[in-house]
């Protein structure tokens, strides 16, 4: 049995009403742009809460909080992970999604548009041709974090206004051990296992990078 929305009110209690609404729609939301535009695999749609919202989630358990005004920039998003579910638990924090493929960025602005999330800019752009300056940069797998790294290193603002300095957040599963010595950072390894229960988050991790 696939975890329906429910799964994220048991390890968010304290979510207003717009956001519980505003969860509860990405799982109508993703289903219809993921046949036009295949953001998550096929077979995978149906674990959508688990898999992608709840595991986009696991910054939020890290962090428990951002400073409002605090901006992030989300590198490779795809369909918008972890940028939308973490725009909706964070709605005083700014979100830059990129990806650079322009589909992707299509149905990240839709499903933003529908939700009414006017905290999140998406933009069909790699993370190398961007300008601007952040506080922290969340991303997915997207890649080993030996080339992860050369890609953002010079997009954080040098003030650090939370209570962890600005840095990389990145999930990743697997043993990363290997990885993290090729990359020569700072890394530390905090268990996803050890805010959520379920056997998916056994290997996964997120990974604070203090920049």
């Amino acid at each position: 049995m696939n975890p329906t929305v429910d799964i994220i009110y048991k390890y968010f209690t304290k979510l207003t009403d717009q956001q519980k609404e505003q969860f509860a729609k990405l799982g109508e939301l993703y289903p219809f742009w993921n046949d036009q535009i295949n953001v998550i695999s096929r077979k995978d749609i149906d674990s959508l809460y688990l898999h992608h919202v709840l595991h986009s989630l696991g910054i939020a358990k890290f962090v428990g909080d951002f400073t409002p005004g605090t901006r992030v920039l989300d590198v490779g998003t795809g369909g918008g992970f972890p940028g939308i579910p973490l725009a909706i638990f964070f709605p005083e924090v700014q979100f830059h999604l990129v990806d650079s493929i322009g589909k992707k960025i299509k149905v990240v602005r839709e499903v933003a548009a529908a939700l009414g999330l006017n905290n999140i800019e998406a933009d069909h752009i790699r993370a190398e041709e961007i300008d601007h300056k952040y506080d922290f940069v969340v991303s997915r797998a997207v890649t080993q974090l030996v080339d992860f790294a050369p890609w953002v290193r010079n997009k954080f603002e040098k003030q650090d206004k939370n209570g962890i300095p600005n840095g990389i957040l990145y999930l990743k599963g697997g043993d990363l051990q290997v990885e993290i010595k090729e990359s020569k950072l700072k890394v530390e390894l905090h268990r996803l296992s050890d805010y959520f229960k379920e056997d998916f988050f056994e290997t996964k991790y997120v990974a604070y990078i203090p920049m």
